[in-house]
């Protein structure tokens, strides 16, 4: 199978979203919000979404940001990578996450961040294979304003 990663455009919508639904659990993830939030997106120069192609069909995504503290030199940030189902454990999630890596050495970033949730078991040794370390726990706090 040819997999082709590219940058994602905006007809990649409606296919981004049934990812978010269908693969990562998000009902939120309807063809309008991630219409809109696709399009902000592609408009910023420090965030990337790259997709994964098998045929004409969008399998997978990656999408990182440049993350900058006043502590710490400039990381990237994994901020979402999903492949879908039907096209798992074929090498997908590791060219996303290679084009990445490439990115990030194109703008003299030396490290990659991201997080996971503490029970996805087999995304973390699929991280670790992937040079990643778990550097340290963390609890997530979320506060919903009216």
């Amino acid at each position: 199978m040819k997999i082709e990663i590219r940058l994602a455009k905006e007809s990649d919508d409606e296919a981004l979203a049934k990812i978010g639904r269908e693969d990562m659990g998000y009902a939120e993830a309807t063809v309008e919000l991630t219409k809109e939030k696709l399009h902000r997106a592609l408009a910023k120069d420090y965030e990337r979404i790259f997709v994964a192609v098998c045929g004409e069909s969008v399998a997978g995504f990656v999408h990182a940001a440049q993350y900058d503290v006043l502590y710490y030199p400039t990381m990237i940030n994994i901020l979402g990578l999903a492949v879908s189902g039907a096209y798992r454990r074929q090498g997908l999630a590791t060219k996303l996450m290679a084009a990445v890596e490439d990115w990030a050495r194109e703008t003299g970033v030396k490290e990659i961040r991201l997080n996971s949730g503490i029970t996805r078991r087999g995304a973390h040794d699929f991280y670790r294979q992937n040079g990643f370390d778990d550097e340290k726990e963390q609890l997530r706090f979320l506060k919903t304003l009216e």
